[in-house]
């Protein structure tokens, strides 16, 4: 790419890539360029993932099969977006967290097995997720962070369900068991690191 396609912007990681073209001609003529190059090193391009995305918003307004792509856990695609501004929306693509990803980070909390860990405190829980959460925060907040409230809200869930089983009183009583921890999460706002927001809505 930099000795033969220095004016083409690329980025890689791993073996992931992404190179972004000014035209479907140019970037079909890139890809078998690619193909032939990889061949030289006894490589190949990825059959399924490897393909040629229109990067479609408000100002590229052309129909075509392909107009997302995922990448680095990101999933990168036309959304509406508002111009703070001037107070319009137009589209813009952009990234958000992937599908995908969100799944598996809703299956690394179920593996957790918080629901069934009533032996331990609320703050052995706190301990023990909170750098996960962090993480995921960070990384995958700094794009349309909206987008990983589902995720969020599903630890709030593991943690209504964790509360139901472990505190008598609130078995069978899911409202009784969210006005609770949305109570501690006004009190202790810092217990959870997504708890830092407005907790108010997140245990209905």
């Amino acid at each position: 790419m930099e000795r033969e396609h220095p004016d083409l912007p690329w980025c890689r990681y791993a073996d992931d890539g992404l190179v972004h073209c000014r035209s479907e001609q140019e970037a079909e003529a890139l890809k078998a360029t690619l193909q032939a190059r990889l061949a030289e090193c006894q490589l190949e391009l990825h059959p399924t993932k490897t393909k040629i995305v229109y990067c479609r918003d408000s100002n590229r307004n052309g129909a075509y099969p392909n107009v997302m792509f995922d990448f680095l856990g990101y999933c990168f695609r036309p959304r509406k977006a508002e111009n703070k501004r001037r107070g319009i929306l137009f589209c813009s693509f952009a990234p958000a967290v992937s599908p995908s990803a969100l799944k598996s980070m809703r299956e690394k909390i179920r593996d957790l097995d918080i629901r069934r860990r009533t032996d331990v405190s609320m703050d052995d829980i706190a301990r023990n997720i909170n750098p996960l959460l962090r993480g995921w925060i960070e990384y995958y907040g700094r794009y349309t962070p909206s987008a990983i409230t589902p995720m969020l809200r599903y630890v709030n869930q593991t943690l209504r369900a964790w509360v139901m089983r472990k505190f008598k009183r609130f078995k069978g009583r899911k409202t009784c068991a969210g006005q609770f921890l949305t109570r501690i999460a006004r009190e202790s706002a810092g217990l959870f690191v997504h708890w830092r927001g407005d907790p108010s809505d997140v245990f209905t």
